[in-house]
């Protein structure tokens, strides 16, 4: 298949929606979700490093002081780059160690992320995940965003579990397994509609938080 481009994710949530009426439903109420995107290489892996575990604000401050510590953001010019002024971008001791071991599998060509493209999915997440901090979340994450791959679904994904519990009016929310077995009839355009299932759970999300603020009583104005 082709790569996932907004042209292509339109066409195959498009596709989907003709056999699945809860993906029908779901496009005619939101629309269709962003492309999310980002350049495939050593800086997103190492992103996807500097993003786990914390919340996207320190994350967001951590990453700007490491584009401007290790310039230009490779894997080499990474290695090249002293403890301590990495340390002092806000790494974490654990996130440091992770980085460093993808910086230097990638420098050494121990992992060839060149190579990935001409990789199965499931091969290229088996190359991604002998690197420390990349488990199979991110290793999935990267194939979608970077790759464009176009059937990813990153079934521990908790915002794609609680899109898949809305959209699928499910009681509780599916595991790992009810996920990828709710989502065998979306193959082989799983990406599309991951991309949906965030989507849906954000704006479900915000239509909860309005409904809640127009609950809540009038300040002011009493007699």
């Amino acid at each position: 298949m082709t790569v996932l481009t907004l042209r292509t994710m339109r066409h195959d949530l498009r596709t989907l929606a003709r056999a699945d009426a809860q993906v029908a439903a779901a496009l005619d109420r939101f629309g269709y979700p962003e492309l999310r995107r980002r350049p495939p290489g050593f800086a997103t892996l190492l992103r996807a490093i500097v993003f786990q575990q914390i919340s996207i604000h320190a994350a967001g401050a951590i990453w700007k002081r490491i584009e401007a510590a290790v310039v230009p953001l490779t894997a080499e010019a990474y290695c090249a780059t002293g403890d301590d002024a990495i340390r002092a971008c806000g790494f974490s001791r654990q996130k440091l160690l992770y980085a460093r071991s993808l910086a230097g599998l990638v420098a050494s060509g121990d992992v060839p992320l060149d190579a990935l493209d001409a990789m199965d999915d499931e091969a290229a997440i088996a190359q991604l995940v002998k690197i420390k901090g990349i488990g199979r979340w991110t290793a999935e994450i990267y194939l979608m965003f970077a790759l464009g791959r176009r059937d990813i679904l990153p079934a521990d994904d908790l915002g794609l579990v609680v899109g898949m519990q809305r959209l699928k009016c499910l009681a509780k929310r599916p595991d790992r397994k009810r996920m990828l077995k709710l989502a065998e009839a979306w193959r082989p355009r799983r990406s599309a509609a991951a991309h949906l299932l965030w989507h849906y759970f954000h704006k479900t999300q915000d239509a909860m938080r309005a409904g809640k603020a127009s609950k809540k009583p009038a300040k002011g104005g009493g007699i």
